[in-house]
C-alpha cells in the first residue's frame, strides 16, 4: 500500500517504509523521521516553480510531472520498494496539490500495469 503523509506528521506503525520526495530538506525535521530521501524523483526545479501549488494547473502539472517521471530511473526503485511492502510518501508542502499525490496515483497506475 502507498501512502502519503506531510513530514511534520508524526511517524505511526502502519507507514511502512517512509520515503522524502520533496528536493529539498524540510526545516524542523530531523533525520531519523525519515527512512530514505528520495529528492530525485522530486518534480524539477521548473516545473515545481510553474506549478507552484495552483490548484487551477494540477493537471497539467500531473501530466508533466509523469512524463518527467517516465524518464527517471530511480521511479524503478521506488516501485519495487512498493511491491515489498508499505510505503508513505513524505512531502512538506501545505496544499493538498503536491507532488507526493501526483507521485502516489502515478505508482498505482504503474503497479496495476505490472499485476495486469
Amino acid at each position: 500500500m502507498i501512502k502519503v503523509k506531510r513530514v511534520y506528521d508524526p511517524p505511526e506503525p502502519g507507514d511502512g517504509l517512509r520515503v522524502l520526495v520533496d528536493r529539498l530538506w524540510p526545516r524542523g525535521v530531523r533525520r531519523d523521521a525519515v527512512d530514505i530521501w528520495m529528492r530525485e524523483v522530486a518534480p524539477s526545479d521548473e516545473l515545481r516553480r510553474w506549478f507552484s501549488h495552483d490548484p487551477a494547473k494540477w493537471e497539467e502539472f500531473k501530466a508533466r510531472y509523469w512524463r518527467e517521471l517516465d524518464e527517471n530511473p530511480k521511479v524503478e526503485e521506488l516501485l519495487r520498494l512498493a511491491e515489498r511492502g508499505d510505503v508513505t510518501l513524505l512531502y512538506a508542502a501545505r496544499s493538498p496539490y503536491n507532488n507526493a499525490v501526483a507521485l502516489k496515483e502515478y505508482l498505482e497506475r504503474r503497479l496495476a500495469e505490472r499485476r495486469g
